[in-house]
């Protein structure tokens, strides 16, 4: 792939294209890739994030990145990978989580994704897909991310129950990350998932994050 980005200011001059962080995922399909670079001079991607949740529960990390692909764009600077997000909940990402976990908005987009968005179920749980019919009281189920370890251990527990506020926290976690990543680095943040674009504007809008949030479409992959 070779593409070249330019960008005149209000004088004429060029200036230097935006760069773009694609998340929620470490990965993203080809065609996309194109997409985004014609939009961007750099696309940034992080490595997989696999979270601890608690001392008992986690994700195991994925060693591939997206530049396994695409040598070429790594060695021009095209495309650059490599943030981690993996780990234990810190205290200062268990609070930026807590209030996406709270707001009513998020969880209805979040809840209606989870029983219509087969995309979006595979990028939680792979091929299973558990939440076809979800029972709808988990939409308004109160909950934040220090009743987990109780939630993992409590023997009565829902099995659905589980799995779906683990789902919940994976969500939010990774828009944190897309945020504060960008946010660091002075990049806009990009995605080919409608669901991820709409759950990420929520969040910016009700917390005032002044972060640029683009939607890539897919059509016909």
């Amino acid at each position: 792939m070779r593409f070249r980005v330019h960008r005149r200011d209000a004088r004429g001059q060029r200036s230097a294209p935006p760069e773009a962080l694609y998340y929620p995922f470490h990965l993203c399909h080809d065609e996309t890739l194109a997409k985004l670079l014609r939009r961007f001079a750099v696309v940034h991607f992080r490595d997989f994030m696999a979270l601890r949740l608690t001392p008992l529960t986690g994700m195991t990390a994925h060693a591939d990145r997206m530049g396994d692909g695409f040598p070429e764009l790594l060695a021009a600077g095209r495309l650059i990978q490599g943030y981690d997000v993996s780990g234990s909940l810190s205290p200062d990402l268990v609070a930026a989580i807590d209030p996406d976990l709270a707001d009513p908005r998020w969880r209805s987009i979040f809840h209606n994704a989870l029983r219509t968005d087969r995309r979006f179920q595979r990028g939680l749980f792979g091929i299973r897909q558990p939440f076809r019919d979800p029972d709808d009281r988990l939409r308004t189920i109160p909950f934040d991310v220090d009743r987990l370890p109780l939630l993992c251990t409590d023997v009565e527990t829902d099995p659905q129950e589980a799995e779906y506020i683990l789902a919940l926290i994976k969500t939010a976690a990774a828009l944190v990350h897309t945020y504060r990543l960008a946010l660091l680095h002075g990049l806009q943040a990009a995605t080919d998932s409608p669901v991820h674009w709409e759950l990420f504007e929520r969040t910016r809008l009700r917390s005032r994050i002044e972060l640029g949030n683009h939607l890539i479409v897919r059509k016909g992959y």
